[in-house]
């Protein structure tokens, strides 16, 4: 792997954070590789819009102070995370990268013990939240879109299924057959 390429002081960011805007996601991703000496993989323009500026103002500026790391490593202790490693990159020894901590859910936090309830089709379903799973109908499960899919025998999104929230990203008021 290449070391990542220093920006040249001389070099208006300014003008820099402009231009990623008018990049296609192939240009994008040419720049990160040439800027970073690492490729990636996302296709998603906005995030590497932002991700290549965060890294551009980080390397100029020297990034995130150690009170905040060290602040936002208390926040996320005792958290549930889920592990991911990295694909496809290691230490300089060859060994594996660090595990990288990954937030479970981006949505609403739901205390253990709540009872959600749903009718559907004149039947009705009750999931008991636990600290790590739900359970539905005797049965453990990762994720509440797996209770709804099996409810329904189609693929759901479960917080939509539940009243959670609405279909296009936004949060619901808890409606009827959902709490």
């Amino acid at each position: 792997m290449r070391p990542a390429v220093r920006p040249d002081p001389a070099v208006d960011l300014e003008a820099t954070l402009a231009r990623l805007e008018t990049m296609t996601v192939s240009q994008l991703q040419a720049f990160h590789r040439q800027a970073f000496g690492e490729p990636t993989n996302s296709r998603h323009r906005v995030w590497l819009v932002r991700r290549i500026a965060w890294r551009l103002q980080a390397q100029r500026e020297g990034g995130l102070s150690e009170r905040a790391l060290a602040r936002a490593a208390e926040l996320s202790a005792g958290q549930q995370l889920r592990q991911r490693r990295p694909i496809g990159q290691a230490t300089s020894n060859g060994a594996a990268t660090k595990v990288v901590p990954m937030p479970l859910s981006r949505g609403p936090t739901l205390a253990p013990g709540t009872v959600l309830r749903r009718e559907w089709k004149g039947t009705v379903h009750l999931v008991t939240v636990h600290p790590t799973a739900f359970e539905y109908a005797g049965r453990f499960h990762d994720s509440l879109s797996a209770i709804a899919s099996a409810i329904t025998g189609t693929k759901w999104n479960g917080l939509v299924f539940f009243g959670l929230k609405q279909s296009h990203g936004k949060s619901a008021k808890p409606q009827e057959g959902a709490a």
